[in-house]
């Protein structure tokens, strides 16, 4: 074996290690922010089967933020409703796209079609997926990553052959799946909790019923021993799936006739009929999640770092929310725009968020499939009383992941509160996603908030900062020099977000809220504030606009030394 060496310079600034769906979106969103990359997958050809299929509204504001999400919407079905039966008894539909978000709609399409479209931005945007590579060793020091790279076998997708290749980078990514090598080699592997006694038999095919077979519901089935569920994936194609107690199930793949048997049991449709099947399987679930997501110069996302449980369709979508993330951090910090501390939030907020939806999948999973009599005969009572009862017993009160947030971020700092934030219960602070709102622009044409908080006057890792009047007519002089007091961070954008004031000329793009709307939503109404947003539309800094200097100390701590 031989050896190809590059030690001396770096060849790109991040590699990525896996071309599923994640890794493929963190290229995206690397080549968005105008980073050098390198990407590569183990697999010669894509997985021709679908798995994870879904895409929460929150996920697909990331998406948009980067550029991508129209490419998925194209090829998805939109998802306005979600139906519960509980045990033959219908519950209260869940009226899953009535929410605050631009995407309200659920895509759905497929694993498959989501990485082919990715795969499609990626060479678009000039980049590359290299198949048929595997890294089989990393090293990291004070400066980069050199990174072992191997041609796969044509005859055996584990074996390799050739000479192998050192790389040299920056910073690496490890994207390579739940048994992902990275996370093995960084020491922060985890043993995986089995569920016993579960099982799952999962079919893709042609569906006839007498329930719809439009593609904007979803439909799940909770019955005597497990829960079943009936979703869209691309081309006029069903998944059937059931998760079950697995007393008296062969261990192996199922029948067609078998999945038609149990789907019109579960479903009460003699009539039911599943034909032209493109994917029967059958498998068993454990979770974990591992105790860190980034040590040094390299990071993990998605399935590289957790496990997860079909509960919720939460898995991918956290996979997301961890792309888009990493990768405005590495192009401030590669373009000597951030301290360490941007990176280092990474590991607090995103290795947080998957442990805590570890535990919410886990309880998902077991109110779903281990209920019991008892359990079923509560959650029946509690069905006539509780309208959200078909999001509870799926563990989470919020399925489009819009309430995902970071309370606890080293990135985050409050200077507002006192009795004004008792009185707002529903304010956002520091870590929580900042909300939209409608506003009007100079010159009368209508615009939202959202428009001018991702890529901020097409800076693709701009922080906007909302200089909010409080509604008080003479604030401009104050909201002035708050402004003045940042504009060596050429990558803060501000704009006024005025209720009462008049902007003048020279003064930074207003946003007029004359009926409060957009005052009511971030709880400013009756002080003049200053909100300031991160890349990837969260809150990190609320402060008063009368201490400027606040909000200056938070700059030289997170970016650095004021920059002329």
């Amino acid at each position: 074996m031989t050896t190809t060496s590059r030690r001396s310079d770096f060849d790109t600034d991040v590699i990525i290690i896996g071309g599923g769906p994640i890794g493929l979106t963190t290229a995206c969103a690397l080549a968005h922010h105008g980073i050098r990359f390198r990407l590569f997958e183990q697999r010669r050809e894509p997985k021709p089967n679908s798995r994870a299929n879904n895409l929460w509204a929150r996920p697909q504001e990331l998406l948009a933020s980067i550029g991508i999400r129209d490419a998925l919407a194209d090829k998805a079905y939109r998802i306005t409703q979600i139906n519960t039966m509980l045990n033959g008894e219908t519950v209260a539909p869940i009226a899953v796209a009535d929410v605050a978000s631009p995407y309200p709609d659920v895509l759905y399409s497929g694993q498959d079609v989501i990485e082919t479209i990715l795969a499609e931005q990626v060479q678009a945007g000039g980049g590359a997926v290299e198949r048929g590579r595997k890294v089989i060793g990393f090293e990291q020091d004070g400066d980069g990553v050199t990174v072992t790279i191997a041609t796969v076998s044509e005859t055996d997708g584990h074996e390799t052959e050739g000479p192998v290749e050192q790389l040299r980078c920056r910073y690496l990514v490890g994207a390579d799946g739940d048994k992902g090598f990275v996370r093995k080699t960084l020491g922060l592997d985890f043993s995986a909790e089995k569920m016993p006694n579960c099982m799952n038999r999962q079919v893709d095919a042609k569906l006839r019923w007498r329930r719809s077979t439009e593609f904007d519901h979803l439909w799940f089935f909770y019955y005597p021993r497990g829960f079943c569920g009936v979703l869209p994936v691309w081309e006029g194609y069903h998944r059937l799936f059931f998760l079950s107690d697995d007393t008296g199930l062969p261990d192996r793949d199922p029948t067609l006739e078998e999945m038609q048997a149990i789907a019109r049991e579960v479903t009460r449709d003699e009539t039911l009929t599943l034909s032209d099947p493109v994917w029967l399987t059958h498998s068993r679930f454990q979770h974990g999640v591992s105790a860190g997501y980034a040590r040094g110069r390299v990071f993990l996302v998605g399935d590289a770092g957790h496990l997860t449980l079909p509960a919720g369709g939460q898995g991918m979508n956290a996979g997301l929310h961890d792309a888009v993330g990493l990768a405005w951090r590495l192009a401030m910090v590669l373009q000597g725009a951030a301290g360490s501390i941007v990176l280092d939030s990474y590991d607090a907020e995103r290795g947080g968020e998957h442990r805590r939806l570890d535990k919410q999948q886990d309880q998902g999973f077991r109110n779903s499939v281990y209920r019991g009599a008892l359990k079923d005969a509560a959650m029946g009572i509690a069905a006539t009383f509780l309208p959200n009862i078909g999001e509870l017993i799926q563990g989470t009160d919020d399925l489009q992941q819009l309430s995902v947030g970071y309370p606890d971020s080293p990135l985050n700092e409050d200077h507002l509160g006192g009795l004004r934030e008792l009185l707002h219960r529903h304010v956002p602070h520091p870590g929580a996603r900042a909300p939209d709102a409608d506003v009007i622009a100079e010159g009368g044409a209508s615009t939202t908030l959202f428009a001018h908080l991702y890529n901020p006057d097409g800076h693709t890792w701009g922080w906007s900062l909302l200089a909010f009047d409080g509604r008080e007519a003479d604030a401009l002089p104050q909201l002035r020099s708050a402004l003045s007091a940042v504009h060596a961070w050429t990558w803060i954008r501000p704009r006024l977000v005025l209720g009462a004031a008049v902007a003048q000329a020279g003064d930074a793009p207003a946003l007029y809220d004359l009926d409060g709307v957009a005052h009511g939503a971030y709880g400013t109404g009756g002080q003049p504030a200053l909100i300031l947003v991160r890349p990837d539309g969260h809150i990190a800094f609320r402060g008063p606009a009368a201490k400027p200097d606040l909000l200056a100390d938070y700059c030289r701590k997170v970016f650095g030394t004021d920059r002329a």
